[in-house]
């Protein structure tokens, strides 16, 4: 059974790339290129999208290595450095020296108030946001698919109630309901009374996310698979008695790898925003947990008087989702060969 992704790869391609030949004489022969290899070649060639991935798996491994690099530095996120010694902080709370405090011991300068270590306050919260962002991420990737392979395949009533669903969530006002429905979220797992644990607002903010986030993976799958359900070999192969599951599996899904993969580079990104807006609002990740929105909640008050404090995790946040989206764009870029870049 051939379907439009192999027939891309050895049609489409073989009158472009060129063909590796083995020996001479008569007994040569040819070694063709599968379409992840002739995808690999396109994508080395983009010096934009292996920057951008260069840049993505940095801010990865950083944020992995994060103990590792706050051990070496020999700092942590969680002491108050400014108030247990004497000098490192003014009678108003603000860091001694220019531009927060940055010197040899504290590289990124130290947190007004509480004076802890502006550095790896940045570590550990890049390594919160990036962590909860991928696992929301990856569950609304696999929602999405899941319900609009389903809807777009079966068609007729699943399709349109599966729609209706669909389009019930889209109508939320998203930004207001994260806002209203988190504290109801993390009071059914803790009693209000009680303080809140770190992996109880993390799931609450899981759950929240993902709950208003696969809608727009699913339609674009649905769309897709509408398209490609009634092509030759679909039919060919439920001529020849394949189950709807391994239609789906084997012929259905290898076409629709670029759209959901193109997709799910440009979802991290935004789900890292929208983690870093319920921090930054009040209702994320509370103290003392490091976190991206909660330094730019702390540095939006303090701004006037610090406003360097806003300088590393700005320019950290601004540089990754822009190298996730060129990244996305160069994946797309190298998955079609249509592509004018």
């Amino acid at each position: 059974m051939t379907s439009p992704t192999q027939a891309a790869g050895t049609a489409a391609e073989a009158a472009t790339v060129p063909v590796t030949t083995k020996g001479s004489g008569p007994d040569q022969s040819l070694t063709g290129r599968s379409p992840g290899q002739l995808m690999w070649l396109r994508f080395k060639r983009d010096r934009t999208g292996v920057l951008s991935a260069f840049v993505v798996l940095f801010f990865f491994a950083i944020a992995a290595l994060a103990p590792v690099i706050s051990w070496l530095y020999g700092k942590d996120p969680y002491t108050l450095y400014g108030q247990e010694q004497i000098g490192l902080l003014d009678d108003f709370g603000d860091p001694v020296g220019a531009n927060g405090g940055i010197s040899g011991d504290f590289w990124f300068g130290l947190e007004p108030n509480l004076g802890r270590d502006v550095f790896t306050q940045l570590l550990y919260g890049m390594r919160t946001s990036l962590y909860t962002s991928v696992v929301v991420t990856i569950l609304m990737v696999v929602t999405g698919v899941v319900i609009g392979l389903v809807g777009g395949y079966y068609g007729g009533k699943v399709d349109y109630w599966l729609g209706r669903i669909t389009d019930f969530l889209l109508a939320f006002p998203q930004q207001l309901f994260l806002i209203a429905t988190m504290p109801v979220v993390v009071a059914v797992f803790v009693n209000p009374e009680e303080e809140t644990p770190t992996y109880i607002r993390a799931t609450a903010i899981i759950i929240v996310l993902w709950f208003l986030g696969w809608m727009g993976m699913s339609r674009l799958v649905r769309s897709s698979t509408l398209s490609l359900r009634e092509r030759e070999f679909i039919e060919a192969a439920k001529v020849t008695g394949a189950s709807p599951w391994r239609i789906i599996r084997k012929e259905l899904l290898p076409n629709l790898v670029t759209p959901i993969l193109v997709q799910a580079t440009y979802m991290l990104p935004s789900t890292i925003l929208s983690v870093a807006f319920l921090s930054y609002i009040g209702v994320g990740f509370q103290e003392p947990t490091p976190d991206w929105g909660r330094m730019f909640a702390i540095a939006g008050r303090i701004y006037e008087t610090n406003p360097t404090y806003m300088f590393f995790p700005g320019v950290a946040m601004v540089i990754f989702v822009v190298a996730f989206n060129l990244l996305g764009d160069s994946v797309r870029d190298a998955f079609d060969p249509k592509s004018g870049r």
